[in-house]
């Protein structure tokens, strides 16, 4: 499955598998290898994609930039501080990182957030993600939009009149959209997930295909599970070859052992799901043949007598006349003596 097909066949009355993203961001710290390792460790974990970031501190942040993550998890006070830790790959890197995806079997991304990084970037990627604090950011919008790609938009600590913006702007370019209900919380406490959100920006933009963007800690993986229960199609989570790791997005981020626990997970939860039009199942005939009722002699009904409602009552089996064919059984004559507690059967009663 690739991110496009995702795109092509979303289909709102049903629930699918999810197309999941492994965000990789800058936990790489910098190193080429550990940034193959995430990409190894991500496909190995069954990850449809691995998304980084790309940008350069100067064009991210102004140096009175302040934080708004949790102290106790990154030290770091200052955004442009912190980026520039992270800032050290550029076009020669990703277009590395590009060919090793493909070689893993994964789709790389990556989140521009510069116009030079989008403009090399849009030869290796097939969508580009816009990230939350990007959401009123209209000149960048529209250039990414001019690449013609379907677009990625996280909506975090966003209201509906932004979102609804956005989207306008989005679609009035003709790309295509998926949003990404996100709280910009890192990490988001479990109290402030809020995914019944999904249900509503699905009610809101049915015209975009919804997803989720987590920041809360994996632990048993179970709000990516409720997400895509929910209907989100495109999952994205922090993802870290080692979660003891100090700072950054290592500590709320899952591995590759979490992403392995999730997708078994899925399966049992889409083996439950099974069918999404409404049958009776092979699997149920017994249950048919036996659970339900036949009419059945409540008392002796001797030939020739009218068959009348006090002479009948509903037991099972389901082996003679179905209950539902009464008003068609009285008012007749019963062709032979019926035994009380006999089973009607339709030779048993005139035509």
């Amino acid at each position: 499955m690739n991110i496009l097909e995702v795109f092509e066949g979303y289909n709102p009355e049903i629930i699918s598998r999810p197309y999941v993203i492994a965000e990789a961001g800058v936990n790489h710290e910098g190193d080429i290898e550990i940034a193959k390792r995430l990409i190894d460790e991500a496909a190995r974990g069954g990850a449809h994609a691995i998304k980084f970031q790309t940008y350069k501190a100067e064009t991210l942040a102004s140096k009175d930039s302040p934080y708004y993550w949790d102290l106790e998890k990154e030290p770091s006070k200052n955004q442009f501080d912190l980026f520039k830790k992270f800032d050290k790959f550029w076009k020669k890197e990703y277009e590395l990182l590009k060919m090793e995806c493909d070689k893993r079997g994964i789709e790389f991304m990556s989140t521009p957030f510069d116009t030079e990084a989008a403009d090399f970037l849009n030869d290796l990627m097939p969508v580009f993600k816009i990230s939350s604090s990007d959401i009123t950011n209209f000149p960048f919008i529209k250039y990414m939009c001019a690449f013609g790609k379907p677009i990625l938009l996280s909506t975090g600590a966003s209201d509906l009149p932004e979102i609804q913006e956005a989207v306008d702007l989005i679609r009035s370019r003709g790309n295509k959209l998926c949003l990404l209900h996100c709280v910009l919380n890192y990490p988001t406490l479990d109290e402030n997930a809020n995914l019944g959100m999904i249900l509503d920006q699905r009610r809101r933009f049915p015209e975009t295909v919804p997803g989720y963007s987590d920041h809360t800690m994996p632990g048993t993986m179970e709000t990516l599970k409720i997400a895509s229960l929910l209907g989100a199609v495109i999952l994205e989570k922090h993802f870290t070859h080692d979660k003891a790791l100090p700072g950054n997005d290592h500590y709320h981020a899952m591995d590759m052992d979490d992403l392995k626990f999730f997708f078994k997970d899925m399966e049992r939860a889409f083996t439950l799901i099974g069918e999404f039009n409404k049958k009776a199942l092979e699997s149920e005939a017994s249950a048919i043949r036996n659970a339900r009722r036949s009419l059945v002699a409540k008392k002796k009904i001797p030939a020739g007598n009218t068959i009348g409602m006090d002479s009948l009552t509903w037991k099972r089996p389901a082996s003679g006349i179905s209950p539902k064919h009464i008003d068609e059984v009285i008012g007749k004559k019963a062709l032979l003596d019926i035994e009380e507690d006999a089973i009607l059967k339709w030779e048993m009663i005139e035509k």
